[in-house]
């Protein structure tokens, strides 16, 4: 996710399909003890850019702490680490991934690697080929996916920090490392993904693989995109989502989508990425995603107590996946908050944070209540 996924006007086009037999959720605990949840987990990509900017993470009390060791402490199970190529920032690539890998398993947190294939930014707007593979033909980009995808999960893996979760691309409605991959040219999009998924089992053979789509409410966006998947031979483990209510439609679009895939493809799924606003202001002068009330969802306002309420909802939604197949589901960025220098922008510094008010720390950097319910609810 970076800002509202959107396709273009073809790829838009090429989703246009009818939706067949969708079936409708119901409800059924989650595997394990009943209706629990084996992931609760928060993507924490935003965190060493941060901390290098001064930012500090507080307890709900006021007390400084490492954040590593809160989101431990709250419950959370699964952190999510996104991997570009060559970030112009330096951020997000193989040392820092590493070195909170290191911080991770120390606090006992799994590990998630999400790979965009990308300098910057993955998703279905943005699937911009890293400048290093421009000359490539598409062997040869099937090839760099390999090496890239091993060499990453190869490094966690001698330094005792396996991956447990791996994404092969980030929100792949229109596919990967356009225009190459896009959504027109599923033999290379095809070719591509079996490239990663290949590399991730050779180097991390338990490692369960993750293959991603925005828009969780739009089952003839999924039917279309995983039946061509399917079709060409690619073998994944699981099916991830995007649902953030305020672009992704009514919880019951997810629910009766979640119910249809995962029997239609005989795979569990995981909520990938979900956010929602503690307040519709600002910290800083970059005006936020969420910024007014009609972007809200009735029944969750814009508050504390509201924030954690959608994610004890998200987490019933995952729960209640037909026979125990959704696994749980990973809160977008929930320690992005404001720091000067720590912007969306890799190539400019002085980039702001539209996301700060969807962090799971308040503009004070104190612990929201929605952090707990996310480790501890369904847990």
């Amino acid at each position: 996710m970076r800002r509202r996924s959107v396709l273009t006007a073809a790829g838009a086009a090429a989703l246009a399909v009818p939706v067949l037999g969708a079936a409708p959720a119901t409800a059924a605990p989650a595997s394990g003890r009943r209706g629990c949840l084996e992931i609760r987990g928060v993507d924490i990509s935003s965190l060493p850019k941060n901390e290098d900017q001064g930012a500090v993470y507080r307890t709900a009390e006021g007390r400084r702490e490492d954040p590593v060791r809160l989101i431990a402490r709250a419950g959370v199970t699964h952190a999510r680490l996104k991997v570009w190529v060559n970030p112009a920032d330096g951020y997000n690539d193989k040392a820092h991934v590493l070195a909170l890998a290191r911080r991770l398993k120390r606090a006992g947190v799994g590990i998630w690697i999400d790979f965009h294939y990308s300098d910057s930014w993955a998703d279905p707007a943005h699937q911009t080929k890293p400048a290093a593979w421009a000359g490539l033909d598409v062997p040869g980009l099937a090839r760099a996916v390999y090496d890239h995808t091993a060499d990453v999960l190869g490094a966690l893996r001698r330094q005792g920090t396996p991956a447990q979760l791996v994404q092969i691309g980030n929100e792949l409605n229109g596919g990967l490392i356009w225009p190459e991959g896009n959504w027109e040219h599923f033999d290379a999009m095809t070719a591509f993904l079996k490239a990663g998924l290949r590399a991730a089992r050779d180097t991390t053979p338990r490692v369960r693989t993750i293959l991603h789509l925005a828009n969780g409410g739009d089952n003839g966006l999924y039917r279309w995109w995983f039946d061509n998947v399917v079709s060409y031979g690619v073998d994944f483990d699981v099916i991830g989502l995007s649902y953030y209510p305020f672009w992704h439609g009514p919880l019951a679009d997810a629910a009766a989508n979640m119910a249809d895939i995962t029997a239609r493809y005989g795979k569990p799924c995981v909520i990938a990425e979900t956010a929602y606003p503690f307040t519709l202001e600002s910290e800083d002068d970059v005006n936020d995603i969420m910024n007014s009330p009609s972007q809200l969802t009735d029944g969750f306002p814009a508050t504390p107590a509201g924030q954690a309420a959608w994610l004890r909802t998200v987490a019933d939604l995952a729960a209640g996946v037909p026979n125990g197949q959704g696994l749980g589901y990973c809160y977008w960025e929930g320690l992005w908050t404001y720091r000067a220098g720590s912007g969306w922008d890799p190539t400019n510094p002085a980039s702001g944070n539209a996301w700060e008010n969807l962090a799971l720390f308040d503009f004070e950097d104190r612990e929201l209540p929605g952090l707990g319910t996310l480790g501890r609810y369904r847990g």
